[in-house]
């Protein structure tokens, strides 16, 4: 379990396809903390540390991820947010995301507003809708839903959070993970099976 709130960016190294897998090496200041077989949050989807060397450590995406998610559009030197398993007795200063991504969306319309900014995303699938002022994890982050649509919402960025995770380097036409708020996944599956 994660909580949205971003520890750390890291930075790819190297990209490399083995079957169907990518092998995604990448550099962080918490290497050193790290140990293999550890589940890390990378831009929202969790993937467990299979080597460490120095300040570079390695994460296996299979296939499945690779679809659902944007890892697969990473290049070398992309950014990613990275975010440490829960620990019991940490304090939840986000909300509860599972490392799960639902979908990718595509940001559509970037607007700044006194100094923070309204990102807006628009998605596929429209079974996993979100709800203003509900939660909803963004490459990660844990954000506050605004102007929800059915298959659109938007977010309001504050300047920290600019410039500590990877929405600096969003643009419009980026594509983003999304997990939807998992209580409102289970609410909507058990409406599902009533109907």
């Amino acid at each position: 379990m994660f909580t949205g709130i971003i520890e750390e960016l890291a930075e790819v190294v190297t990209l490399q396809k083995e079957g169907s897998n990518l092998q995604i090496n990448l550099k962080s200041n918490i290497t050193k903390e790290l140990k293999i077989d550890q589940s890390i949050a990378h831009n929202g989807v969790c993937l467990t540390v299979v080597d460490i060397d120095r300040s570079n450590y390695e994460v296996t995406a299979i296939k499945e991820t690779l679809e659902k998610s944007n890892l697969g559009f990473l290049e070398v030197g992309s950014k990613v947010n990275l975010e440490r398993s829960l620990q019991i007795g940490d304090r939840l200063d986000g909300h509860m995301i599972q490392g799960h991504v639902d979908q990718i969306a595509r940001c559509t319309e970037i607007k700044e507003e006194d100094g923070s900014y309204i990102f807006t995303f628009k998605h596929k699938e429209s079974d996993n809708m979100t709800v203003e002022k509900g939660s909803v994890c963004v490459n990660g982050v844990s954000l506050t839903v605004i102007n929800s649509k059915d298959t659109a919402f938007s977010v309001a960025i504050i300047p920290f959070t600019f410039e500590n995770t990877n929405f600096h380097t969003v643009e419009v036409g980026s594509i983003v993970n999304i997990e939807f708020d998992v209580l409102g996944k289970y609410i909507a599956k058990m409406f599902e099976k009533e109907l």
